[in-house]
């Protein structure tokens, strides 16, 4: 989770009160299911354009958290029994999502350079046809990998040679602390197909573009983003309109009143430090307190750490132990669609004090040295 002590209050109480003096009829009433336009075209012709992304407006969606994408995109595209590619492991809200409308899982294993891309080749050229393939390519929640210019460059070749369509989960992309910025996958589509200059809203592509403003402004404000050929666009639109009608349009304002104010840029610095110190503690920590056997990859965004215990270690027995000595982690079996991860942990380290971290992995680590000593 993010930390709440990066949740600007006094900002967006007055931008609130901003909104509300200036446009608070507007604010209160009933929205545009598309999204709030000014919001929306400030997402286009900034956020994505810094990413090196053409859009305009017509292929923004405002969505209820990045997660709603995960809802609609299989709510328009998925039958029943119909494949999707997602990453094993994989972020566990999206699974849930997903399997409301009960696809057919075709999971690609990951390794420190992101999804197996060589692994997706072959299933697409075994003859699967998937409706759509799943990628957290920046700091991946659970496992902290960041998909390789390499590999992003190839899956996308691979997308566009079979018609399949990604879905490019983008939450933690802002959060970067160590190494490069690499391309975001819509960019890379966008440049191999052609698509950019102008003044009109593109309408072809295989990529579709989840961003939020969980990580970066609050969580509890439920707002997030797609961006996509305005075909694939409208369908998500309609899809929304008969689930929530529209995200709130006073928290949309209140967002583009931070934006328009230039809020961000500073703020995201802020938190990527604060995230920055963190991380390295709970790295020293593990380092100090976890045994040798133990394997952790280390991420270079986001809030995660992903913690690998020998084989024959069962995460879920390991957490009641640790539930015992008041601390907890994520096993790292709710990530994957199908078997895995029953000797894997996922850490959080953003909303953690100093204190907190320090003593939570030494307790973490004691259970640990202690399980492995009973297994022999």
């Amino acid at each position: 989770m993010p930390a709440p002590e990066t949740f600007p209050c006094a900002e967006v109480a007055e931008a609130c009160a901003t909104v509300l003096r200036e446009q608070g009829r507007v604010a209160l009433q009933y929205g545009q299911t598309e999204g709030f336009q000014p919001l929306r075209e400030y997402i286009a012709e900034v956020t994505m354009a810094q990413m090196g992304v053409y859009a305009r407006c017509e292929n923004v969606l405002i969505t209820t958290g990045s997660l709603q994408v995960a809802d609609l995109l299989p709510k328009v595209l998925v039958d029943p029994g119909e494949a999707i590619v997602v990453e094993a492991p994989t972020f566990l809200g999206s699974l849930a999502s997903f399997s409301a409308y009960r696809p057919r899982y075709i999971s690609v294993p990951l390794d420190g350079e992101g999804m197996r891309v060589d692994r997706l080749e072959e299933v697409l050229a075994a003859g699967e046809c998937p409706k759509f393939i799943y990628t957290i390519p920046n700091f991946h929640n659970p496992a902290g990998c960041t998909l390789s210019l390499e590999r992003r460059q190839r899956l996308v070749a691979l997308a566009d040679r079979y018609g399949v369509p990604i879905l490019e989960d983008d939450p933690y992309g802002m959060l970067r602390f160590s190494g490069q910025p690499l391309p975001p996958l819509i960019r890379l589509d966008q440049e191999q197909l052609g698509i950019g200059g102008g003044q009109e809203a593109y309408a072809s592509g295989n990529v579709l573009y989840a961003g939020s403003f969980s990580k970066i402004l609050s969580p509890g404000m439920r707002l997030g983003w797609v961006v996509g050929p305005v075909p694939i666009i409208t369908r998500l639109a309609r899809a929304k309109q008969g689930t929530d009608l529209h995200t709130s349009l006073l928290v949309q304002m209140i967002a583009y009143e931070l934006c328009r104010r230039g809020f961000f840029p500073a703020h995201i610095a802020r938190i990527c430090a604060l995230y920055r110190q963190r991380r390295d503690l709970m790295l020293a920590l593990l380092r100090e307190h976890f045994p040798p056997e133990v394997q952790w990859k280390v991420p270079e965004g986001g809030l995660f750490v992903w913690v690998t215990l020998p084989e024959g270690c069962d995460a879920e027995a390991l957490l009641s132990e640790a539930l015992a000595q008041g601390v907890a982690f994520v096993p790292g079996r709710a990530f994957y669609a199908g078997e895995g991860g029953q000797n894997q942990m996922r850490l959080n380290f953003s909303c953690a004090s100093e204190e907190q971290l320090r003593e939570g992995v030494a307790r973490l680590g004691a259970v640990v040295r202690a399980h492995l000593a009973r297994m022999g």
